[in-house]
């Protein structure tokens, strides 16, 4: 007898696709077969589970190659890989967009620096004024609060203290103006005097220009455009004295108000500060305020010091205008370091009109009070002010002169001061501690 064949009985969701057997035993890979419906109810394709077991190296790889290739064509034609397209364009575009963002923030951070760069050194001048000006008032605020702790409002406090450095300006005025004024009659007078002995050949001004013939000279050089050039310096001598006179009235201005309002700006820079850290940072504030203003207080009384010396000296030996030349003494030596030494050598050139033997005279008496000065008076002086090291003077007023000229080097050990103090309550407790 002929057994008759089973019949296959179709699912009702479909047709099955069998896969076929590797192993040669009669059942299908089970997990190469599938139901032939997808999640979403459609015919899923089915891959082959492999090639025989004895098929070589080569004939595997393209095996592998050949399943990858259905596999990514039956992701592209499923919902999923349609939707996984999108994402994937939606992703590039996004990195695409981060990469520009970023670049454009770059771009336009370098563009800012270099205009507030471009508007600092333009306004550096300016700049400058204002930080003499808050040096000014940081300064006397100790004489200031002196005054406002006495019971005096502040007001009247800072009308005193400004009232008493206008009359010290007025002094030093008063001892300049007659030595440049009998300078100038003199010079109007002796004009006309040296012209005619200029002309006269028996004289030493006449033999002078019978040698070198200064008045043809002279008369060439105005010829030939020295007298545009005189004429420019002429203005640029009334520019530089406009100049002067303005910055003067800019300090001046900018020091009164801060005088006056320096608490109330205090309180509301202490407002950017929280609220956890503030008492710290006011403690601060105003130790570096004290420090600063005793350091001036003791820079004060070295320089009226050495205003004294020089004005007993000139005195003494016939310099002329003592008491101009010693408050100009005094006025340079505040600058550290070079002020005294300045004076110095302005006092010793102002000496050789009396002779050449008491201009070295003169030098050598500025030599000694430099070094009484500086071994003598000056830690005296700066005994219960400031404790600063003599090298980190030395670099600071180095420094600040390089930078800001004869201000910077005005403001060179305060600013270091106040670093000191910085550092002393931040930085190296931190470093003590780790």
């Amino acid at each position: 007898m002929h057994d008759t064949p089973a019949q296959a009985v179709p699912t009702p969701a479909g047709p099955r696709l069998e896969a076929p057997d590797p192993l040669g035993t009669g059942e299908a890979d089970p997990e190469a077969a599938g139901t032939g419906e997808s999640d979403a109810g459609g015919p899923k394709i089915v891959r082959a589970a492999g090639r025989s077991a004895g098929s070589s190296g080569t004939g595997g790889t393209a095996a592998t190659d050949d399943v990858a290739a259905v596999d990514d064509t039956a992701a592209a034609g499923t919902p999923a890989g349609r939707a996984a397209r999108p994402r994937r364009l939606v992703g590039m575009a996004a990195a695409g967009q981060s990469w520009f963002r970023t670049g454009f923030g770059l771009a336009l951070g370098a563009i800012l620096a270099w205009l507030v760069a471009r508007t600092v050194l333009r306004l550096s001048e300016l700049l400058t004024l204002l930080l003499l000006a808050v040096f000014i008032a940081v300064s006397l605020e100790t004489l200031v609060g002196g005054l406002v702790r006495r019971g005096l409002r502040r007001g009247w406090s800072v009308a005193v203290v400004v009232a008493g450095f206008a009359a010290l300006l007025a002094g030093f005025l008063a001892l300049l103006i007659p030595p440049v004024t009998a300078a100038v009659d003199a010079l109007t007078t002796g004009i006309p005097r040296w012209r005619r002995q200029l002309r006269d050949h028996h004289s030493t001004l006449g033999r002078l220009e019978d040698h070198y013939h200064v008045i043809e000279k002279a008369q060439q050089q105005l010829g030939s455009g020295g007298a545009s050039e005189v004429a420019g310096g002429v203005v640029g001598a009334g520019q530089m004295v406009i100049n002067v006179v303005t910055s003067a009235v800019i300090v001046i201005t900018v020091t009164l108000y801060l005088m006056a309002a320096l608490p109330t700006i205090k309180q509301f820079c202490h407002r950017f500060v929280p609220g956890s850290r503030r008492p710290r940072v006011e403690a601060v504030t105003e130790e570096i305020l004290s420090q600063v203003g005793r350091y001036m207080l003791g820079n004060i009384a070295t320089s009226a010091i050495a205003g004294v010396a020089t004005f007993a000296w000139c005195a003494a030996i016939g310099v002329p205008y003592p008491a101009a030349l010693g408050f100009f003494v005094a006025l340079m030596d505040m600058v550290p370091i070079v002020g005294s030494t300045v004076g110095g050598i302005v006092v010793s050139l102002v000496a050789l009109i009396v002779s050449f033997p008491v201009a070295l005279a003169t030098a050598a008496f500025y030599v000694g009070f430099r070094i009484a000065e500086d071994y003598l008076i000056m830690p005296r002086a700066m005994k219960f002010a400031v404790d600063v090291h003599p090298v980190v003077t030395v670099v600071a007023v180095l420094a600040g002169g390089s930078l800001l000229g004869v201000i910077g080097g005005l403001v060179a050990i305060p600013a270091a001061v106040a670093l000191g103090i910085v550092l002393d309550e931040y930085v190296f407790p931190r470093t003590d501690a780790a």
